[in-house]
């Protein structure tokens, strides 16, 4: 069983409960799935920028990502309907908290100068977004094999009711937010 899991079950659930008084176990918040996105416009110009992101986030996950396409066209952006303009991929079950205990415990500790991440960037339905600046701050990434340094957006879902009670339930797996 995964660390973040256990963790979960021994000790953020009777925190939680006792915080808000949560009756049934179908109330407690639990973390839903993560989606991790990165946006490509250069694709449109070049597809082997494509390729190298969704090389680049098959590596940081462990799972192929699905290639998005764009809704609409818009003329400043050269972009037209149904281009290839990025890709994402959704983590569920066990690919999600390893991926979680991944970032909590080796990728945000390796960023210079790092202070901790955002406590306000919850969406007011529970759901945290982190944006990362670079795709070299995971460890599976080989700076020599990088094509062009891109960041990522990582959306934490969660069934939380409030922000608060979500910023609860990741503080408790260990996210280590601003003071």
């Amino acid at each position: 069983m995964n660390r973040l899991k256990e963790k979960y079950s021994k000790e953020i659930i009777p925190n939680l409960r006792e915080k808000y008084g949560y009756k049934s176990v179908m109330e407690l918040p639990k973390l839903d799935k993560i989606v991790i996105n990165m946006g490509v416009g250069d694709a449109t110009s070049n597809s082997k920028f494509l390729e190298a992101a969704v090389n680049d986030l098959k590596l940081i996950t462990g799972q192929q990502p699905v290639i998005t396409k764009a809704k609409k066209a818009i003329a400043g952006f050269k972009i037209r309907e149904g281009h290839a303009i990025g890709c994402k991929v959704t983590l569920r079950g066990d690919n999600m908290y390893n991926f979680l205990d991944k970032l909590i415990s080796i990728t945000l500790p390796r960023v210079r100068d790092f202070r901790g991440i955002n406590p306000k960037s919850f969406d007011g339905r529970g759901n945290y977004t982190l944006g990362l600046t670079e795709q070299l701050i995971f460890s599976e990434i080989d700076y020599d094999n990088v094509v062009k340094v891109r960041g990522m957006d990582i959306v934490f879902v969660t069934t939380a009711k409030t922000n608060e009670e979500a910023l609860d339930l990741l503080k408790g797996f260990g996210m280590p937010f601003r003071k």
